[in-house]
Formats: C-alpha cells, sequence, structure tokens
C-alpha cells in the first residue's frame, strides 16, 4: 500500500460511467419507431433522433468540439435545442444553455464566464449572435437565419449517416453548465457531472414519477435550459415521448387540449404556472384523467393553491425542493401526501421529506445541527450535489461547510424528517429589531378570498428599520382595500409581522422561469415611489 492509497487500501478500480447519450441509443434500439419528441406537426422517432445526435455531434467535432469543450446555447424550446443537449454528452462536451429571455449583453457574460468555444442561437436572436459572435470560435443558428456560418438543419443535413461513438466519460466529467437566475447579483455556472446526473435521472425516477415507462407521455411547459430539461432526462431514461407546446407562448387551452389528445401523464411546472392550470376554465372543457405525476418546484406553493389544484385536478400533484446545485433532489412531497382538507394530517406548509440519498440538516451560523423545529439555514450531501462552481472559487469557498452544501434558504425539520421552508435568508427583513419571515405572512394574507397573489417585502425605514410591505394582485372583479386587508388579517399573525403597507397591482414581476423574484418587487416598489 502507498501513502496515497485510502484507509484500508480501499480505492475504486475504476470511475468510468455511462455517457449520458447513451439513453437516445438505447431507447433506439428498443422502440425506433415509437415516438420520442412531438412538437406541433414535428414527428421525431427515437432512431431519427439518435442518428439526428450523432449527425450534430459529427458536425461540432468538425467545428473542433471535443470532451471538456463548452458549447452556448441560447435557444427557445424545441427539437434542435433539446438535441445538442445529446450532442455535447456525445462528444464528452459540456452543455452550456441560457435563459432565452436574457439580454444580449447577460448572454455575453456568460459566454465569456463559461469560456464557450461555440455558441447555437436561434434565429430570432441576431442581436445575441452578433454580440457573442467575436468570443467564440463559430456561431451556428438554430432554424434559418442572415448570422452564423450555417444553421443547425444544414450541418445535420451534412453530416446525415455519421456515426459517432460516446466520448468516454468519468464520474465526475462535467456535462451541464447549470446557470443559476442571478436573483442576488451575477450567474454563476453550476458545474453538473455525469455520475451525479446518473444519479439524478435515477432519483427522479425512484422519487417524483415512478413506474414511469415507454408508454408514458411528458408535456413541457417550461424552458428546456433548467428544470425541465433535468425532468425531460428522465422522460428519455424510460423512453417516454416528450411533447412541447406549439409555440414558446405558454397557451393553457392549448396544454388542455394536448394533454387529452395524447393522453399526457406527467409534466414539470413552477406553482404559477399550476395555479393557472388549475383556475383556468379550460381544465373543465378537455379530459385530464391520463395526468399521473404534476410535478412542481422551483418555490414553495401556497396552501389555498394547493388546495385549488388537488380539487381540480386531483391527487396527482408532486411537490420538491432542491436548487439547480443540487439538481432538484433535496425534498419530494408525493401525491399521497398532498391533502385537500386541512388538520392534523395534512402537515400544511411542508416541502416534503429527504429524497433517495440525500440527507438534510439544519444549521446555525456556525454549522451547528439544529433541533426539531428551529429556524436555520437548510444545508444538504448526497450525490445529487453539483461539483461546484465553474471557476469561482470564492463562491465555492462560501457554498460548502465541512461537506455540506449551504442552500442559502431558510426553515426547519419537524419531529418525523418534513422538511418546512421560511424563505430565502436574502428574503427575510428585521423590523424593530424582529426577523419577520415574508412566506408566512403570505400565506395568511391568500386565505382572503379577494386575493390572487401576494408578495410580501421588507422595505427601509427611518424608525424601524425595515417595514414590510405586501404587494397584492386581486381575483377578477373584486377590489379589496387595505384598511379591509390589514383587519382581515390582525388576528391571524403577530403585530410586529403585520405589513405597514398594502399596494394593488395589475400582476407581479415575474422571472422567466414563472418566479416571483423579491429583488424585482422591491426595484418595482422604488420605480414607483418609497416611502
Amino acid at each position: 500500500m502507498t501513502t496515497q492509497d485510502p484507509p484500508g487500501g480501499l480505492k475504486p478500480v475504476s470511475t468510468r460511467v455511462s455517457n449520458l447519450a447513451h439513453m437516445l441509443t438505447r431507447n433506439a434500439r428498443r422502440f425506433p419507431q415509437a415516438p420520442g419528441f412531438v412538437q406541433g406537426e414535428e414527428r421525431w422517432n427515437w432512431l431519427a433522433m439518435d442518428r439526428a445526435c450523432s449527425a450534430m455531434a459529427a458536425g461540432l467535432a468538425a467545428r473542433g468540439i471535443g470532451k471538456g469543450d463548452r458549447v452556448l446555447v441560447h435557444a427557445k424550446n424545441g427539437a434542435e435545442m433539446f438535441l445538442s443537449m445529446f450532442a455535447c454528452f456525445r462528444l464528452g462536451a459540456v452543455w452550456v444553455p441560457t435563459n432565452f429571455r436574457l439580454l444580449p449583453e447577460e448572454v455575453v457574460f456568460l459566454a465569456t464566464s463559461s469560456g464557450a468555444k461555440g455558441f447555437l442561437c436561434h434565429a430570432d436572436f441576431p442581436a445575441h449572435a452578433a454580440a457573442v459572435a467575436s468570443l467564440v470560435g463559430f456561431v451556428l443558428s438554430i432554424g434559418e437565419a442572415s448570422f452564423g456560418e450555417a444553421s443547425l438543419g444544414a450541418l445535420l443535413a451534412a453530416h446525415a449517416g455519421a456515426v459517432v461513438a460516446d466520448a468516454r466519460v468519468e464520474r465526475d466529467d462535467p456535462c451541464w453548465f447549470f446557470f443559476t437566475s442571478g436573483t442576488t447579483g451575477r450567474s454563476k455556472a453550476a458545474v453538473l457531472t455525469h455520475g451525479q446526473m446518473a444519479f439524478v435521472i435515477t432519483n427522479h425516477l425512484a422519487d417524483l414519477f415512478p413506474a414511469t415507462t415507454e408508454q408514458d407521455v411528458s408535456l413541457v411547459v417550461a424552458p428546456l435550459s433548467h428544470g425541465a430539461g433535468v425532468h425531460q432526462l428522465g422522460q428519455v431514461a424510460r423512453g417516454a415521448c416528450t411533447v412541447l407546446l406549439p409555440t414558446e407562448r405558454f397557451d393553457i387551452a392549448e396544454a388542455y387540449r394536448l394533454i387529452e389528445t395524447l393522453r399526457v401523464t406527467n409534466m414539470f411546472t413552477v406553482p404559477t404556472i399550476l395555479k393557472m392550470l388549475a383556475e383556468h376554465p379550460a381544465a373543465a372543457q378537455f379530459d385530464h384523467s391520463s395526468l399521473r405525476y404534476i410535478i412542481y418546484a422551483g418555490a414553495p406553493m401556497y396552501r389555498e393553491d394547493q388546495k385549488t389544484a388537488l380539487a381540480v385536478l386531483g391527487k396527482v400533484i408532486v411537490q420538491y425542493f432542491g436548487l439547480g446545485e443540487v439538481t432538484g433532489n433535496i425534498t419530494v412531497l408525493p401525491p399521497a401526501l398532498h391533502t385537500a382538507e386541512d388538520g392534523p394530517e395534512a402537515r400544511i406548509g411542508t416541502c416534503g421529506f429527504e429524497r433517495t440519498g440525500m440527507q438534510v440538516s439544519i444549521q446555525d451560523d456556525d454549522g451547528r445541527a439544529l433541533a426539531p423545529f428551529e429556524t436555520g439555514e437548510i444545508c444538504v450531501i448526497g450525490p445529487a450535489v453539483f461539483a461546484g462552481y465553474y471557476d469561482n472559487p470564492e463562491a465555492n469557498a462560501k457554498a460548502f461547510r465541512d461537506g455540506w452544501f449551504r442552500t442559502g434558504d431558510l426553515g426547519h425539520l419537524d419531529a418525523e424528517g418534513f422538511l418546512y421552508i421560511t424563505g430565502r435568508a436574502s428574503d427575510m427583513y428585521i423590523s424593530g429589531g424582529s426577523n419577520v419571515y415574508p412566506r408566512e405572512v403570505e400565506e395568511k394574507i391568500l386565505q382572503h378570498p379577494a386575493i390572487a397573489e401576494v408578495a410580501v417585502v421588507g422595505m427601509p425605514d427611518p424608525l424601524w428599520g425595515e417595514v414590510g410591505v405586501a404587494v397584492c394582485v386581486a381575483r377578477a372583479g373584486e377590489a379589496p382595500d387595505e384598511a379591509a386587508l390589514m383587519e382581515f388579517l390582525g388576528p391571524k399573525v403577530a403585530r410586529y409581522k403585520l405589513p405597514r403597507r398594502f399596494l394593488f397591482w395589475a400582476e407581479l414581476p415575474k422571472s422567466g422561469y414563472g418566479k416571483v423574484p423579491k429583488r424585482l418587487v422591491k426595484d418595482e416598489i422604488l420605480a414607483r415611489g418609497w416611502p
């Protein structure tokens, strides 16, 4: 035994793992003519998808892309965008998708910070292509465009029939740079690896949508660049068909039509969109009985919205909590634990229990594990945790402590290990020396029948340091006023938690992923005049 050997002489003989692109090949062998991807009139079977993946990989390789190289992708949902992920995987390259709603200068930052070697850009974004062109070795358009050396369609035609073997990959080889949303500053590239993602896919199949097979159909209503892309990898692993809306516009009636006609069985979304699905009249006009799992994540769902979704859609909703850095794998609340009635079994406010293979710890500022019901930072360990932020040692030092990933979210565990999220550490405000967690107050406000949406934020105050401001969106036909809401809320929360102001807006500002970032709410309050 050498001095480098670990105690006991145990060390892995090999850390090689299956390349994630092999999932396409497996489906092409087992279900060659079965549908793998559908968008409008466009249909791809699994054999065509595997062949297109090799053709795209060959075209990228001809432009110098190899193992470890980063390929930046700025695109709306579509077949070529989806296939670009597997083409990068096949080469051992790193897929670097963006939020397609970003501005050109923001995409320039992502290109620079990721060290991208090539750029795949949707035809609708010539300004983005022009801004990035000088930073990368080549630009290819997704769709016919006036920019770039060629389109991906032309590249697929030029390399049709190419046979590209999956690159050899190790467990810790990067496959995806998952950019954070940047709500607390510049976006950071979370490094996801082949081995980590294999665990994530297996975990999703075990905990989120068990018993999924090639007979299932999955509808995409969110950007494939982030959580929806991870969800769809689980579908590909089982040979289930992926269905996209015909356009990037979220048409709820069209979504329900597709659910009925294609017998959709699962979908991934965020609470805001699930709320819209449950409240839309199309829910009563189309048959959605084929749905088995509607997975929602990205933010906690308010209790009143949960009740509505359960009443309209049935016990098919699945909640999970997880950041991009943990690839969505922290907790799960399965359909059986979603209850429509309040009571001791309802576990109101929980986001579920630990995912298989994962461990949660609530810690104080010094890293000490807290007892049940004590509030602290939610920390997590397990195989789903990312490899770290790319080229960002300072961020990595802040994100990890004693091996635990620090989520930046606040919450507590109950005696049985169910997790309750209080909110983001950055959302908490201090009023008169007391900590106020907005989510608790928001839950109470949403019990008022006239309120559809609300966001509570802390705003500067010369006397109290900060005071709460509740920005409300009224339901159609309702016109609540500040006095009525104050009277309604008074008996439900402690006086120091009561918002000092209630504002009424037509809508709340939302990110590209359907979330309501508190930073955007604060910015809008300031823009409209505060105090």
